[in-house]
């Protein structure tokens, strides 16, 4: 009843209370389990309980309230959620956050008797939670759903986390009765290890603990995967027109130590260092294993395409790095033999690893948890790479685990000091199409196999499939073309007024192609897409050429150049220059090209493979005789050939147009 009054007052004068809300399907089964439950029963038992501040045991006390109740706030949350601790007697309790960098004592437990012993080393911070004597948290005990729900209170260490579980088991024994835990967790500790499993928006994402090595990191993830297949939960995610993607919520890869102090990079900051300039030298490690949102606004952007000013200032933190064995600058604290601070690292590069706006967690190396010595919050010791996503299997995580091990195995053998490269535009107009980023990815591999590290080129080949799926392929009188998607990357837009409020849009209307041919022949084969030339070029094998198409897609109502309408289909041919003829062509098209709407994602693979292939079709040929409209590459794109350039059957601008069909 105070439920609904309480509801029925915040309600608009012209709304019916009586009838807001009851189509929604969850709102009524809100009301029914509220109804169900009675309107004038206990919900449960709230049991005050707090740490004594000399850590000496535990306090319990009296809550007293004006109506001679304890009323939970309106709702259908445990019950633990909805305590009224705005109306305890006392001033609120004052909880300052555990330093990770002091170093924990044991933890000795003895299963034959549920009881925490602490040993005489260990010595447990004070908990904060009892003020004046006043206990300002409780124990609560609810019957919800058949079954008894205790909801643990916030606690200061893990001594006492363990300690109220404990007591727990030995009165759950006691009375012959099972309890389903739930409420806060215990405090970050490196003695507990956490599996965490949290709603995400569209997704389940589990957190797994951390693990010393790849092999209990397969064990682990192989555990999760399965235990996922049996709820009916799979890792595969497709869009409408049949591309797999990842499924979302991160997979993010997280580097440390046990301990923070232990953390091997603030002990030797020259491991990230190396990571730095590795992963800026090789842009394969940035694209091969990332999703499809990509570029200077994406949640992990490269520091050389977010702010490309910084590459300099990034080289003079890089000098400052000390090598294995050699001290820190004398004005930051190294004068005293080896000794390295802690946070040399965060100073060198927190400024640096940060998005356009200066957000250090939206970064591709993230540091934002390596140690911030302005406060005790971000002193966890971990580095946090961003630019992976979640492949569709376990073992294709395991993968993405085993090549970040491995180049950490190879940076602690030898430190990498190469220097910086400014990509500039050919970051994207190159390191964005799947043959150079697979090129370059070898190199990678290369570096490890001199290492002596066992990689193999068939651990890494499904991510080529999975993030650049062929479209098709089609022989011609002896030349193969072959069509594979390439990124492409989706910008933010200006600011726009909407509702009442500002909005960015992000246009993902453009996508890109890469066109590659085999067999061409120097001079008398040329490979056109709507009439126009591409520039491919040479790949260093012989007879194969490589190239690359940027069109719109489709047409959304905010996008760059929004003046340009879309490219559909994309028409390939091959034309013999000698000849004058078409030796045939085919399409790639954006959806069905029967017109054919999907109203849904597929749902099996073998629907989405139906859907990729169909939109692949076998063209005729072009009419003799069958003439190459060409235009200079832009200098800014020397790989790739952006449609949007193009008027009708103009390229833009004119003074680029040079006729080679003679």
């Amino acid at each position: 009843a105070d439920e609904a009054a309480h509801r029925q007052d915040r309600a608009f004068l012209d709304v019916d209370p009586l009838e807001a809300g009851l189509d929604d399907p969850e709102e009524r089964r809100r009301l029914a389990r509220v109804l169900g439950r009675g309107l004038a029963r206990e919900v449960g038992f709230a049991f005050p309980i707090a740490r004594r501040d000399d850590d000496s045991g535990w306090v319990t006390d009296t809550w007293h309230f004006r109506r001679e109740h304890l009323i939970l706030i309106p709702g259908d949350s445990p019950m633990g959620l909805r305590l009224p601790l705005e109306r305890i007697v006392g001033p609120p309790p004052e909880a300052w956050p555990r330093d990770r960098t002091e170093p924990p004592g044991d933890l000795d437990f003895d299963p034959r008797q549920p009881r925490l012993q602490r040993r005489h080393d260990a010595v447990a911070p004070p908990g904060q939670y009892a003020v004046d004597g006043h206990a300002r948290t409780a124990l609560c005990i609810e019957p919800r759903d058949n079954a008894l729900y205790v909801f643990l209170p916030p606690t200061f260490s893990a001594e006492e986390f363990l300690e109220i579980v404990a007591a727990i088991e030995d009165a759950a024994t006691d009375v012959d009765v099972t309890v389903r835990l739930e409420g806060y967790p215990p405090p970050r500790d490196p003695r507990l290890r956490h599996l965490i499993v949290a709603p995400d928006p569209g997704v389940i994402e589990v957190n797994v603990p951390p693990t010393p090595s790849t092999r209990e990191y397969v064990e682990t993830i192989l555990t999760v995967g399965d235990a996922a297949n049996h709820a009916g939960l799979c890792t595969e995610k497709y869009q409408l027109d049949g591309r797999e993607v990842g499924s979302g919520g991160g997979n993010h890869i997280t580097l440390g130590g046990p301990t923070t102090v232990e953390s091997p990079f603030l002990t030797r900051p020259d491991l990230l260092g190396s990571l730095i300039r590795y992963i800026q030298n090789h842009p394969s490690l940035s694209y091969l294993f990332s999703g499809l949102f990509v570029g200077p606004t994406s949640q992990a952007p490269r520091i050389d395409e977010a702010r490309h000013d910084s590459l300099y200032e990034l080289e003079v933190a890089l000098q400052r790095v000390p090598m294995p064995g050699q001290a820190a600058p004398s004005e930051i604290g190294g004068a005293a033999g080896d000794w390295l601070p802690p946070w040399l690292t965060d100073r060198l590069f927190r400024n640096l690893l940060a998005d356009l706006t200066g957000n250090t967690h939206r970064a591709e190396i993230c540091i934002d948890k390596l140690y911030n010595p302005s406060g005790p919050m971000g002193r966890h010791g971990l580095v946090e790479l961003r630019a992976f996503e979640m492949p569709p299997n376990e073992k294709m995580c395991s993968a993405q685990m085993l090549i970040v091990r491995s180049l950490m195995a190879m940076f602690v053998r030898r430190p990498y000091t190469e220097p910086l490269v400014r990509w500039g535009a050919e970051l994207h107009d190159r390191f964005l199409l799947p043959h150079y980023i697979w090129s370059d990815f070898s190199d990678v591999l290369a570096d490890l196999r001199r290492e002596e590290l066992p990689v193999d080129e068939a651990f890494w080949k499904p991510f080529l499939d999975f993030r650049f799926p062929t479209m098709g392929t089609i022989d011609l009188e002896g030349v193969s073309l072959e069509v594979r998607m390439a990124l492409e990357p989706w910008h933010v837009l200006a600011e726009e007024a909407t509702r009442g409020t500002l909005s960015r849009y992000v246009d993902s209307s453009l996508e890109r192609v890469q066109v590659r041919a085999e067999g061409i022949t120097e001079g008398r084969h040329v490979i056109t897409v709507n009439g126009i030339r591409i520039p491919a070029r040479p790949t260093g094998k012989a007879g194969e050429r490589v190239g690359g198409v940027r069109f719109r897609a489709w047409q959304p109502p905010h996008c760059l150049q929004p003046e340009i309408g879309i490219h559909h289909p994309l028409r390939f041919d091959v034309i013999d220059r000698w000849g004058k003829r078409s030796l045939g062509s085919c399409a790639y098209h954006v959806w069905h090209p029967g017109g054919t709407g999907y109203e849904d994602a597929p749902i099996t693979a073998f629907e989405a493979a139906a859907r990729r292939a169909s939109r692949f079709t076998t063209e005729g040929h072009l009419p003799w005789p069958a003439v190459a409209r060409w235009s200079e590459p832009h200098p800014d794109e020397p790989h790739c050939l952006d449609l949007r350039r193009f008027r009708g059957d103009r390229p833009m601008p004119r003074e680029l147009e040079t006729d080679e069909s003679e």
